[in-house]
């Protein structure tokens, strides 16, 4: 059963309303061991197109 009430629903639609825009992350980031793998592989796409192109 899900606690999607009315009252909840209306809390969640507060909450977003209240939030600071920020613009969307251009990369993933974080500490943790598969998102740094994922980031230096990433840094590694980008160097190799810049330096082909």
């Amino acid at each position: 059963m899900s606690k999607t009430s009315l009252k909840n629903i209306q809390k969640q639609k507060k909450k977003a309303g209240r939030t600071i825009p920020r613009p969307a992350q251009s990369r993933i980031q974080g500490n943790t061991a598969g998102v740094r793998k994922r980031l230096k592989k990433l840094a590694g796409k980008a160097r190799a197109t810049k330096a082909s192109a």
